[in-house]
């Protein structure tokens, strides 16, 4: 599918495959999501804009590179974003973080948007949104729908998994915002979940039902 990036490496598969195992505890999730998140952090962080500077190494004064503009935004979708804005701060620590409180409705599936904080200048930053299903892309389509009116205009989307369905109305709603994602999974079921899947990653993540 157009704009749509599936991160096959190996790692990412492999790690992918236990986080679907259901006996995979609470806390080996929580890990396995945290270096999976870095590891998809790797690839939708591989075409950023570089300058040099001049740096001084133990042997001699050189040209070296460093990231250009300003700071990147992580923009997590609540609560089950932060498992994966974790491990990408680990790789990117220095980057400003959004918060999104966003869940959704289970008998209507529509979004409920209950919590919204990003950092400045929205618009001349790259915005990372993270999110680990996109399912029925209701959510999600809702999170940029508010990254844009505070003026985002330069946004990538990654997931664990994503739904054939969610694919499609993410993407005739936001044509511009790329996706990144370790699965594209078979389906989603009546009451909206991704098949096969690995169940509600909040749930995992924290242990709750």
């Amino acid at each position: 599918m157009d704009g749509v990036t599936v991160i096959n490496h190996p790692l990412v598969q492999h790690k992918l495959t236990f986080m679907r195992r259901k006996e995979t505890s609470t806390a080996g999730f929580r890990r396995l999501l945290r270096e999976i998140s870095t590891l998809l952090c790797y690839e939708v962080t591989r075409d950023l804009e570089l300058t040099v500077e001049t740096i001084e190494t133990p042997m001699e004064e050189m040209e070296a590179p460093v990231l250009e503009g300003k700071k990147l935004v992580f923009a997590s979708i609540l609560r089950a974003g932060n498992g994966l804005l974790e491990g990408m701060l680990d790789l990117v620590p220095s980057a400003r973080v959004s918060h999104i409180g966003v869940y959704r409705d289970h008998e209507t599936l529509q979004p409920v948007e209950y919590y919204f904080k990003a950092p400045e200048s929205l618009s001349e930053r790259l915005v990372i949104v993270v999110d680990p299903m996109l399912a029925t892309g209701n959510s999600s389509i809702a999170a940029v729908d508010k990254l844009k009116e505070r003026g985002a205009k330069n946004l990538r989307f990654v997931c664990l998994l994503a739904a054939p369905e969610g694919l499609k109305h993410f993407r005739e709603a936001h044509p511009d915002v790329p996706i990144y994602t370790a699965s594209i999974d078979s389906h989603l079921n009546e009451q909206g979940y991704i098949v096969p899947g690995l169940g509600d990653a909040g749930d995992r993540m924290y242990g709750t039902k």
